[in-house]
């Protein structure tokens, strides 16, 4: 019970950090299944838990645990827009990329998407407070656009830009979705910044009506 409590101020934790001083690692596992099948614990994947109440003292945002899931990801597209308040959806999922494989994470905290981006794409990103003592790493509002665009097929449009609804357009810094698009070498991501410059454009021109 004291290993238990010795972690409760952690949101997530790896089991690998139970393993200090004279503990037998056989004995551990059987003790975290234990744990696990009496609802003190909360298996997130192998090897990873989070404590459950009354023993959790801090709820793991859902970013957070998407790092965790797979430490080589950063968290994009409509979760890192709504986040930004970007758009008016609540995104049901937490959607991240990362330059491992595509996979999908369906736990007690939450589903969690990873979705496969090349190596030369993988950027603009920045850790953020997303709560207190948690931090994660997020797309810039302008990466997560192209990041969705990038990945969604017949995207390039100003029609599906539209579609987005997107709100708050005063948050995007436009010159730099531009350089990013730019950037990535991708005539689809050129195509898709002028689009969505122009509708952000149009939008501004309205209000002042």
């Amino acid at each position: 019970m004291k290993l238990l409590e010795s972690v409760g101020d952690e949101p997530v934790f790896d089991s690998a950090m139970l393993l200090v001083g004279p503990v037998n690692p056989a004995s551990l596992r059987v003790q975290l299944s234990r744990w696990v099948a009496a609802g003190k614990l909360i298996q997130i994947r192998r090897e990873l838990y989070a404590p459950a109440p009354p023993y959790q003292k801090v709820k793991p945002h859902p970013f957070f645990v998407a790092n965790r899931l797979v430490p080589a990801s950063y968290v994009s597209c409509q979760s890192a827009l709504a986040y930004y308040g970007l758009i008016p959806e609540y995104a049901a999922a937490t959607t991240s990329v990362t330059t491992a494989r595509p996979s999908q994470w369906d736990t007690s905290l939450g589903r969690f998407v990873f979705q496969h981006l090349k190596r030369e794409h993988f950027n603009a990103y920045r850790r953020v407070e997303v709560s207190a003592r948690q931090s994660a790493f997020v797309a810039t509002p302008e990466k997560a656009l192209l990041d969705l665009i990038y990945l969604q097929p017949h995207s390039a449009t100003r029609a599906y830009a539209q579609g987005l609804r997107l709100q708050n357009l005063e948050r995007v810094n436009w010159p730099e979705l531009q350089h990013l698009a730019d950037a990535s070498g991708r005539p689809k991501l050129r195509r898709a910044a002028k689009a969505l410059a122009e509708l952000a454009a149009t939008a501004e021109t309205f209000e002042t009506l």
